[in-house]
């Protein structure tokens, strides 16, 4: 067969459909807009190899409208005045429908010469994109259509393509396979939640099999199918808004004290090769969460990452994997990012005024000046080498943007100073 084995597989109907139960369950909103007959202008959204072509061929097949299908990646302007073109003509009597795959490769013009059209519903616009379409579909075209997120498809509504997948090569081949037990499970357990990549996966597993004996099936190992998958289908397009999710997991999970969590998305980090995203991440994670709470991390994960980043992989997975089970299990504080993030807002805000005499790099006085001298006092003078003294400028002389916080370090801190500042 010259068709791929994931377009053989895509499902008929809508109760086919591997996972989204939330968008085509009895009663989902979605499932009762495509069964009415009522077809708005949609926008899909969601990861590559969930169900939205398969979706959108479902729903042109229902309604009996003519399909075109384009390309955001290849298709011109002039391909959609092709499509604009057969508006009235008996090939569309019934209406056009226009799925447009990648919507996000279309530039603003290509995107706008369809609006006249899918407003007055000439065409039946379905979009699909893999980007937070709110970033990179023009307002004017969302404005005119619905938004519905397809999610990744979880290992265990994978199975039945999967077993789809085999019984289909089976019949194709005309021979029968001997699959054994936890291939299935594992590939879709690799596949990243995209059933086209799990269709590829278990074509592969046939065509790399051993010929059969004759009067035997044909083998299919697990040993086989690790060799094929030795880097799983996960999704990190590191322009894309996975490689982002992927990396605030990383930092919310170690500031959410949770290693188990941390060392997976480090683990899915590092397995797309992205060390550099890793360690700068854990830096800033060491610096914004943990910070004065335990001052000594930054220069441990400093240290830590700066092995990382000379080694290299493999190996640089451990000593990575050491400073993030660290930050998680350090007391937390972001006191610091706070104070300079409420000085930051004064600053922006016209909040600064002149230094204080007494700080200025200068050591005499104008003419103009009615009480000569600087009158900067040395701390180093006083007992516990401190004293009082006006270091703020006058209009924010009495602001605090520091705030002590509640862990032990800080709070020995803030004990000592009372002491010295009585």
């Amino acid at each position: 067969m010259s068709t791929p084995l994931a377009d053989r597989i895509r499902p008929k109907n809508l109760d086919e459909i591997a996972g989204q139960r939330h968008l085509f369950s009895e009663g989902a909103v979605l499932r009762n807009i495509i069964e009415s007959g009522n077809i708005p202008n949609l926008i899909f959204y969601g990861p590559s190899g969930t169900g939205k072509t398969t979706v959108a061929r479902i729903i042109a097949a229902a309604t009996n409208k003519r399909l075109h299908i384009l390309n955001g990646t290849s298709a011109s302007l002039s391909d959609v005045k092709d499509v604009i073109g057969e508006i009235n003509t008996i090939a569309a009597q019934n209406g056009l429908l226009l799925y447009l795959d990648e919507i996000q490769y279309f530039n603003k013009k290509q995107q706008q010469s369809l609006l006249q059209y899918i407003e007055n519903g000439d065409i039946t616009l379905i979009a699909s994109t893999t980007e937070n379409p709110y970033f990179y579909i023009y307002s004017a075209v969302l404005s005119r259509s619905t938004v519905f997120e397809f999610k990744s498809i979880s290992p265990e509504d994978a199975v039945p393509g999967i077993e789809r997948a085999f019984n289909i090569m089976s019949e194709d081949n005309q021979e029968e396979y001997d699959i054994e037990e936890g291939v299935i499970p594992y590939i879709a357990s690799v596949c990243g939640g995209d059933m086209r990549k799990a269709a590829n996966i278990a074509e592969l597993c046939v065509i790399g099999a051993p010929r059969a004996v004759t009067g035997e099936k044909r083998k299919i190992t697990l040993s086989s199918v690790q060799q094929i998958t030795q880097r799983s289908g996960m999704h990190y397009d590191r322009q894309g808004d996975e490689y982002y999710d992927m990396l605030s997991a990383f930092q919310k999970s170690m500031r959410g004290s949770d290693p188990d969590a941390a060392i997976h998305y480090l683990a899915r980090i590092l397995e797309a090769g992205d060390l550099i995203s890793a360690t700068r991440r854990l830096m800033v994670c060491a610096c914004e969460d943990v910070g004065l709470a335990y001052p000594m991390i930054i220069p441990i994960v400093k240290s830590a990452c700066d092995i990382a980043m000379q080694v290299g992989l493999p190996e640089a997975r451990i000593p990575l994997a050491d400073a993030v089970i660290l930050v998680c299990n350090s007391p937390k504080s972001n006191s610091g990012e706070m104070a300079i993030d409420a000085a930051m807002n004064d600053v922006r805000n016209g909040l600064a005024g002149p230094v204080p005499r007494h700080l200025q790099n200068k050591h005499f006085d104008g003419e103009d000046a009615e009480v000569k001298g600087q009158f900067y006092k040395y701390p180093h003078d006083a007992p516990n080498h401190w004293l009082k003294q006006q270091y703020l400028p006058d209009i924010i002389k009495d602001k605090k943007y520091y705030i002590y916080g509640e862990n032990k370090t800080e709070q020995a801190a803030k004990e000592y100073w009372s002491k010295i500042k009585k």
